[in-house]
Order: structure tokens, then sequence, then C-alpha cells
């Protein structure tokens, strides 16, 4: 096998995104497309990467941090004027080189595989990677040779006949190159165009000119050449996206209700025999276990839940879950939040930077936030931790076996010992001792025949 090097197009603006946002950092996912792309290029173990970067670069950089080279095209001039920029770094080496975009976030690493196998095998100096559109308006045609399956011409639709605008096969701007053959055909490519710019298709018709053999590669999913140029587009290869990978975590042995209400990030794992309901959203580095229940309209962003675990509409954000927890229905796990094994969770629950030992329950009502609860704890109804005096928070540390009834506060700092109990109503302002009872509450007092 050659040499194999990939140039990715990250420079242009996306002026038609409308957006403060670069365009390549939009997400599709939950992973910006640029990413997507590397990812997959990554995965084709090419020997090197380079980035063409232009608008945004220093948050491309970010994002794509030191696994590729970078060179920036200053002025944006067309496509043949990006790939030209890589010339330093690429244009002396044997080998082949593959040109993508960074706004095709469904690429896979097998169809550049098999665009550069299908290269090296014709033997060609350019091979163009093709899909068939059901509506083919406003792409590129390709035209074979009718012996040997040949590309012979790219017509752009609007210099088509009408014999060529009924071919379904399109250019989908991706491109595999003899690497050398390419900037020495660069060289020559002109701007005599409306826009002035230096266009990479023009590198088929300057080779074609010179009798060189060239190919095209067929890949049989169009939605992987999705480019986005604009939000419509971005929804598109959303929508693709989705299908795509929920049909991926099917197959493997989970189960989804309703595939086309369910969001699951790229950076997902999920864990057979769990079932996602309705409304179930995975976003960012998500892990679920095995046989886990993950009720409608539930939210989970950059978390791992084990196995057997219940979720019922509820939102956990940055949080680690244990094994056989039921979580929900509305309850609110914020960011920092560790709960062990065989824990309840319950309706209208908020955690924040807490800690829930193996065996507890807030089974409703509650607020426990930057708290250390031990195992077997039982918070009441309405039970809050308060944390904040307006300056700082605090911590409240909930022993083993420890009991506190509803509707108590536990003013912190403050520690509850273990298999202490707190009464119902009580305000809680110092530790309570071990094996204890507090009761922090004023006496009843009735007037009798008051209303009289």
């Amino acid at each position: 096998m050659k040499n194999r090097y990939a140039v990715v197009l990250a420079a242009g603006q996306g002026t038609r995104m409308k957006s403060d946002l670069y365009k390549v950092l939009h997400p599709v996912g939950g992973k910006p497309m640029v990413e997507h792309v590397f990812d997959q290029v990554t995965k084709a173990g090419l020997s090197e990467v380079v980035a063409v970067i232009g608008h945004g670069a220093d948050a491309v950089k970010d994002h794509l941090g030191e696994r590729v080279s970078y060179v920036l095209q200053e002025d944006q001039l067309g496509t043949g004027h990006a790939v030209l920029q890589a010339k330093d770094l690429l244009a002396d080496k044997d080998g082949v080189t593959v040109v993508l975009c960074g706004d095709t976030p469904l690429i896979r690493a097998e169809t550049m595989e098999a665009l550069m196998d299908h290269h090296e095998k014709t033997n060609a100096k350019a091979t163009v990677l093709t899909a068939t559109a059901n509506d083919p308006s406003g792409y590129g045609r390709i035209i074979r040779d009718e012996n040997n399956g040949n590309l012979t011409n790219i017509v752009e639709h609007k210099d088509a006949t009408d014999k060529q605008r009924s071919i379904s096969e399109i250019n989908t701007g991706t491109y595999c190159f003899d690497n050398r053959t390419l900037f020495n055909a660069l060289q020559r490519v002109g701007n005599d165009n409306v826009q002035g710019e230096y266009y990479l298709p023009d590198v088929i018709g300057i080779l074609k000119q010179q009798g060189e053999t060239l190919s095209a590669w067929h890949t049989p999913d169009f939605a992987e050449t999705i480019g986005v140029n604009d939000r419509v587009a971005l929804a598109k290869a959303e929508k693709a996206f989705k299908e795509r990978v929920n049909e991926y975590w099917m197959r493997q042995g989970v189960s989804i209700i309703d595939p086309d209400n369910t969001y699951i990030s790229a950076d997902s794992e999920i864990g057979r025999d769990t079932v996602l309901y309705p409304g179930t959203m995975l976003q960012g580095r998500v892990k679920i276990g095995e046989r886990c229940m993950i009720g409608q309209n539930s939210d989970i962003s950059n978390s791992e839940i084990g196995n057997e675990t219940e979720v019922h509409q509820s939102v956990i954000t940055d949080s680690q879950v244990g094994n056989s927890v039921k979580i929900g229905p509305f309850a609110h796990i914020r960011p920092s939040s560790t709960i062990e094994d065989d824990v309840k969770i319950g309706n209208f629950v908020e955690i924040k930077k807490a800690a829930f030992g193996k065996g507890s329950k807030a089974s409703h009502l509650s607020y426990i936030g930057d708290a250390e609860v031990g195992d077997n704890v039982n918070l009441g109804c309405g039970s809050i931790t308060v944390n904040y005096d307006g300056k700082q928070k605090y911590l409240t540390k909930i022993e083993d076996n420890a009991f506190v009834g509803c509707n108590a506060n536990l003013i912190a700092p403050v520690t509850v010992g273990e298999g202490a109990y707190v009464a119902a109503g009580s305000t809680i302002t110092d530790d309570v001792p071990g094996k204890s009872l507090s009761i922090a509450r004023a006496r009843q007092t009735n007037k009798e025949n008051y209303v009289k």
C-alpha cells in the first residue's frame, strides 16, 4: 500500500449559516462537524493529515489539538487555492492524497479507504467520490466512459445538456489524487471565472487534457456525502446522523421504542438490553450500562450510568450513577454528583455536587447540595441542605444509617452522626451525635376556644 495523506478543507467562513459560530464547528450529533471528519480520517490510518484553516483558526485548533498539521489560508480564494496551502508539507511526497471538506460530518473511514483502494487499483491520477442523488439539481454530473466505466468528465449543472441533467450520479466534492500529480496540476489552475477563485475540480480537466487516467468510485449512501452550507443542510445531516446512530445501537442489542424521537450523541455508549423510551436525549460523553430503562423525555449529558438503573423523565448532568438506581420522575441530578448502587432519588428531588452512599433514599421534594450522604440514609420529604449563606457554600455530612424527617433544614456546615434521627420539621444548626434524636422546633401550643 502506498503512503496515504489527507487534506481537510476547513477554512471557509460559512456566511450562509448566518452565525457567529465558525461553520465547521456547528455540531451534528453533539460534536462539531470537523471533529467527525477528523475522527474518521484518524480511523482510516493515514500517514499524515493536514487541516487547511482560515476563519476561526484558533477555535478549530482548540477542538482538533495536536493530532493534525495545520496550514493557514489567509485569503479565501477557492478550494484549489486552499489545497495548494499544503504544498510545503506534501508536494514532494509519493503516495495518494484524499481531499475532504470539513463540513461533511457523515463521511466514513470505510468510504475513504474504498475510494483510495479503487484509485490505486485503477492506476488513476484522480478519482472522484460519487453518489446517487434523488434530486441532483445543482450538483456536477458524472460522465463515465461507456466501455470501462472510467471518469471522462464532470459537467456542472448550469453547463449540462438536458440529457446530462438526467444523470443522477453526482460529484460529492471528495477526491483522491496521486499526490505529486495533484500539486503539479494545482500550479496550472487559473481563476478566470466570475468569482475570481481557483477551483479544485479544474484539476480534473487539466489531467483529462494530459490524457491521464481518471476514475470514480460510487458510495451507495448518499447521506454521508451531505455538505453543510446552511441551517437546512445542517438539519438534514443531523437527521441522517441520528438515523445512523440509532440503527447502530439497535443492532447492538439496545431497544429504542421510537427512533424518530430518540437522540444519541456520537460519543455515547449503551449496554445491551437497555431500553430507551421516546424523548430520550443522550448528549456529550454518556455511558449507560446493561438492562437499564431510560424513561420518556430524560436528558442525560456527560454522565455514566451503571447496570439495571431506571431513569424516569429526569435530567442528569456531569455525574456518576451506580447500579440498580431509581431516579425520578422529574428529578434533577446536577454536576459533580456521585450516586452509588441501590439508591432512590425520587420525584422533584434536586441533587447538586453531592455523594449518595449505597441504599440511601431521597424519595420526594428535596434539595441536597454540597453534601456527603452515607449508606442506608433516609431523607424524608422536603429535606433540605441549606448550603449557601449568600457568600460561600458549605458541606453537610449525613453519616450511615441516619434518618432525617420530613421538612428538615440542615444548616451547613453540619454533621448528622451515624444512626442519628432528626425529627420532622427541625432546623438543625449544630452537629447531631450518632444514634441520638435531635428535635429543633418550637413546642406546640394549643389555644383552646381561640376561634370563639
